[in-house]
């Protein structure tokens, strides 16, 4: 399958820019897309020694696996964006996550400096809610929640309850649908072996419109998948639905429900999600 073809990612693990013996095993994980992270993950004196890690192992990384890497960088108000941007110029091939993205203008200046890396924007402050139509127009490849920071910067408790999350999270969504975007991508859940915290995070965000989420270990990733993945009585739904619709079209019923539009294009949509 060419790449301009292949599905939107799924999963984006995270790994720490000072460990570049992770950085293959996360590569080997099954996740989709692999986080480089040069921002939460590295403390402050680290900064300098992981960005040049970070570049020099992607320099000598094959060009399949590069195409696999997002590099977060440190955000643009930072005293280290400059010297971030300035250390991926030659990386051609990867994507950059760029964190507390708040306007139009710091993409453009990202895409400046880096033309040939995709940009995702990491919408994690209330700032960034209240631009992230303008920042999703800016030429962004896909929006992602920092839901955690998020909920910092407006002082909000989710470790029990998530649901404050929601008007920011559709909105998001809703962004996305309308600049053409893929499927937002969610935000972490830290608590590592509660698998069932886990796929209730990803349920909820499902139901706001996302279609993917930032992962903080490989144990994360298998679940995700197999959450996203069609059902069989999903596909078993899709099929008669499709078969009820060519033996009458437009005017089929099934299971009581009558077979319209929106309907075909579900089920369309769920039977081409299982071949991807």
């Amino acid at each position: 399958m060419s790449a301009e073809l292949l599905p939107p990612a799924r999963t984006y693990l995270f790994v720490p820019g000072t460990r570049p013996e992770r950085f293959g095993k996360a590569l080997a994980s099954g996740a989709d897309k692999v986080v480089v992270d040069l921002e939460d993950a590295v403390a402050a004196d680290d900064k300098t020694t992981a960005r040049g890690m970070v570049a020099g192992w992607l320099k000598r990384a094959a060009p399949e696996d590069r195409s696999r890497v997002v590099v977060r960088i440190n955000d643009a108000t930072s005293s280290w964006f400059a010297a971030d941007l300035a250390a991926l110029g030659d990386a051609h091939g990867i994507s950059v996550l760029l964190p507390k993205a708040e306007s139009p203008a710091q993409i453009a200046e990202t895409q400046a400096a880096l033309p040939a890396a995709d940009i995702l924007a990491l919408i994690e402050s209330a700032r960034g809610v209240s631009e992230v139509n303008r920042i999703a127009a800016a030429g962004v490849q896909r929006l992602v929640f920092g839901t955690l920071d998020f909920a910092l910067d407006l002082d909000m408790d989710i470790s029990t309850d998530s649901s404050g999350l929601a008007y920011a999270g559709s909105r998001i969504a809703i962004a996305s649908r309308l600049a053409g975007l893929p499927a937002p991508v969610a935000g972490v859940t830290p608590q590592l072996d509660d698998q069932e915290r886990l796929l209730a995070d990803l349920a909820g965000a499902r139901r706001l419109g996302f279609g993917a989420k930032l992962c903080i270990h490989p144990r994360q990733v298998q679940p995700i998948h197999a959450a996203l993945r069609p059902s069989a009585d999903a596909l078993d739904w899709a099929r008669r639905v499709l078969d009820a619709d060519a033996a009458s079209p437009g005017a089929a019923r099934l299971d009581g429900r009558m077979v319209d539009r929106p309907v075909v294009l579900q089920a369309q949509r769920t039977l081409a999600l299982a071949r991807a």
